[in-house]
């Protein structure tokens, strides 16, 4: 990868007891790229972007930020960088404006009052104070503070939560506007949809490893696709043509319920409807599932459940690869 902004090497965090929470992870991220860090709940997201930050050193590895740590060289990072968390924590009689003002006052280099309001859409509530905003609206203001030093690098967690329809929308529009004019990002989401709409390239952390790291759209080729339906009274999967000659990896079947996963779900599903059609058999409840993030996430979540860490891989040296992991949720 050309021109790294971020570029993390063998990183470990671990906290008092001993409890080990980042276990030597790596990856980079390149100038302008929009990477999302997916996880399920204690996955080590949240410790990790707070090692990126520069909020806490690391036990082990190496984590460099514009080129500098970001921990020991803060002054080079900081008024680089722009960071919209979880939950801003701003003085709730102050107005809107006011805390723009008192933030900017802060900043190096900082846009315009008027100009950070309206990028957000809060310029018609500027004489609103904070307490009275709605969770959404709150959360466009934890951006505008995040965005108030032009960042080169911007780190946002969970940056739609409480958002509408509406207003999540326009916020995917606004970060890819700022991806697209050369901003780098690194985004952390409870929502897959949103991953996997925005992203380059993302990574699935789990117990504070990367179970899988790439392109969303290889992260989710690598996960079979899949056919279902119910066979009628008399019927078996015995009696369906032989699965390997339909591209069929694998198969559940509970009752007169089917499951049929594979890799090749066109031929996989015109040779199913043409043998129906022949043996003049209607399949119940017929529902053909292409891959998606969310299957990518859950099958991930359901296989470290179970323990089969020889379908997940683990993740070694950058460049690496592990096979794409999939959960539902998000917070470490």
């Amino acid at each position: 990868m050309t021109d790294q902004v971020i570029d993390v090497t063998d990183l470990r965090r671990v906290y008092g007891g001993g409890f080990e929470a980042v276990r030597g992870i790596s990856f980079g991220v390149g100038r302008g790229e929009l990477f999302a860090l997916l996880g399920t709940n204690g996955a080590g997201k949240t410790s990790t972007v707070e090692l990126l930050e520069g909020l806490a050193a690391p036990v082990g590895g190496r984590v460099r930020v514009l080129g500098h740590d970001p921990y020991t060289e803060r002054s080079a990072v900081r008024p680089r960088i722009g960071v919209m968390l979880q939950e801003g924590g701003f003085p709730t009689e102050l107005t809107v404006a006011e805390t723009v003002r008192m933030w900017a006052g802060c900043t190096s280099g900082a846009r315009p009052v008027a100009e950070a309001l309206e990028i957000v859409g809060l310029a018609k509530r500027s004489g609103v104070r904070v307490k009275q905003l709605s969770g959404g609206e709150k959360r466009r203001l934890d951006l505008a503070m995040a965005l108030i030093g032009r960042p080169e690098v911007l780190f946002l967690d969970e940056p739609t939560t409480g958002l509408d329809a509406e207003g999540r929308r326009e916020t995917w529009e606004l970060v890819r506007e700022l991806r697209d004019n050369g901003t780098t990002v690194l985004l952390t989401t409870h929502y897959l949809e949103e991953a996997e709409v925005l992203a380059d390239r993302l990574a699935i952390l789990h117990e504070g490893r990367i179970a899988a790291e790439g392109r969303v759209a290889d992260v989710v080729a690598a996960q079979p696709s899949h056919v279902s339906f119910e066979l009628p009274e008399g019927y078996f999967v015995g009696d369906l043509p032989p699965l390997a000659e339909l591209g069929v990896s694998g198969h559940e079947s509970e009752g007169r319920r089917v499951t049929l996963r594979t890799n090749e779900l066109q031929r996989t599903a015109t040779g199913l409807l043409l043998w129906a059609r022949d043996a003049r058999v209607e399949l119940g409840s017929l529902d053909v599932r292409a891959a998606s993030l969310e299957e990518a996430f859950l099958r991930i979540a359901r296989t470290a459940e179970g323990g089969e860490r020889g379908e997940t891989g683990e993740r070694g040296e950058r460049g690496g690869s592990a096979v794409p992991f999939a959960e539902k949720e998000m917070a470490a």
